[in-house]
């Protein structure tokens, strides 16, 4: 079950954005969200007491972004376990909730294995729901230290690329602390930049469906007091042209074995035209995006959204005629071809980069390497 309840914003992180937490009140545990479908308009929170609450809001992209959904995917299996419902069916559920985000599906079984070892040793159904918990709340803890070994490593790789300073960068989709634990991936590296003096303009991007660059990356960047502009998906050619772009910063939900990278749709075409202007096409995302059970980008499933994304719009305060509960802006009827997702050769990207260092060239024994020496680290 969920409820929403706004809130005025205020809380400690650096940005003021309460994106998720645990919490234990007296009538049992559950896990808060910021609704992110309601920015920027206002900030309403989401109340889940059940993973079956959880993964509607996945579904919903109340709470979105690859290592947040990793996040929610481990407490939503330790509020299973803690509030008795069956873990092994809600892990089921959560881990399919968005095909495409490898990092969801690698939260839930982190925190899924620790309940079950914890169960078989001990036999004992609290102490393994506190095991799941635990897992969550490690996970949680790592991410926002691999927000930052990403930052520190993604400036120094902007800086080697481009001495002069004075970075004019494009980004697209939300990649800032609403995705994650800390300051985020690819915002994360233009938020560093910013703040070193370094950042002349980030160019966001508004980003088809949902308009997640104008809503959620605007939003941010405005927050940071970041010199920022907003622009059409397709203006983009453009500002290339005009020699406006220094380098393209984008995350990843899902990367092959070969390098193939899944982000946000248009991103592809953002490394087609990064690639005959000769600009930097950098990936900013943690190791655990790198799935080595993906051998190549058509191996890849892609989500596909509602038609009624791209048919209707929606404003508040406004009535609304659509199925989908907003504003048509196509005749009734309208097929719409709305993928989530497209899928980047390794070829077009110029780089890689993760909490553990930098691939360049991409190449699958690169990505291999760093897996393993991702491995070592977590297991030491």
């Amino acid at each position: 079950m969920a409820d929403r309840s706004a809130r005025s914003g205020e809380d400690n992180r650096p940005t003021g954005i309460p994106v998720l937490r645990w919490e234990e009140p007296p009538e049992g545990p559950v896990l808060v969200l910021l609704d992110q479908t309601r920015l920027p308009a206002e900030e309403v929170e989401l109340v889940c007491t059940d993973a079956a609450a959880l993964v509607e809001a996945i579904r919903s992209l109340a709470v979105r972004g690859a290592p947040l959904l990793g996040i929610a995917g481990a407490y939503g299996v330790a509020l299973a376990a803690v509030r008795g419902f069956e873990v092994e069916e809600a892990a089921a559920a959560l881990a399919g909730a968005r095909p495409t985000a490898v990092n969801l599906a690698v939260g839930v079984r982190r925190a899924q294995a620790a309940h079950r070892e914890a169960l078989a040793r001990t036999g004992d159904a609290r102490q393994a729901a506190e095991a799941a918990l635990s897992a969550a709340r490690a996970l949680h803890r790592e991410d926002a230290a691999a927000s930052e070994r990403m930052a520190a490593h993604g400036l120094a790789l902007l800086d080697e690329l481009l001495p002069a300073g004075g970075h004019r960068v494009l980004t697209h989709c939300n990649t800032g602390s609403l995705v994650s634990g800390g300051e985020g991936t690819a915002f994360a590296v233009a938020l560093a930049a910013h703040r070193s003096g370094r950042l002349r303009r980030l160019w966001v991007d508004e980003t088809r469906p949902l308009l997640q660059g104008a809503r959620l990356t605007a939003y941010e960047a405005a927050r940071n007091d970041m010199a920022y502009t907003l622009l059409t998906d397709n203006a983009a050619g453009s500002l290339f042209a005009a020699g406006e772009v220094d380098a393209v910063l984008i995350g990843a939900d899902r990367i092959a074995a070969d390098g193939s990278v899944a982000n946000k749709v248009g991103s592809y075409p953002l490394a087609v035209l990064a690639r005959y202007h000769h600009v930097p096409f950098i990936v900013v995302a943690p190791a655990t995006t790198v799935d080595p059970e993906t051998p190549d980008g058509a191996s890849i499933e892609v989500e596909q959204r509602p038609g009624y994304e791209v048919t209707e719009v929606t404003a508040p305060q406004v009535p609304v005629a659509g199925a989908g509960g907003g504003i048509p802006v196509a005749p009734l009827g309208t097929q719409a071809y709305n993928p989530a997702f497209d899928v980047t050769p390794p070829e077009l990207v110029t780089a890689i980069v993760t909490e553990d260092g930098v691939v360049s060239p991409v190449t699958t024994e690169a990505l291999a390497a760093l897996c393993a020496r991702s491995r070592q680290v977590t297991i030491s």
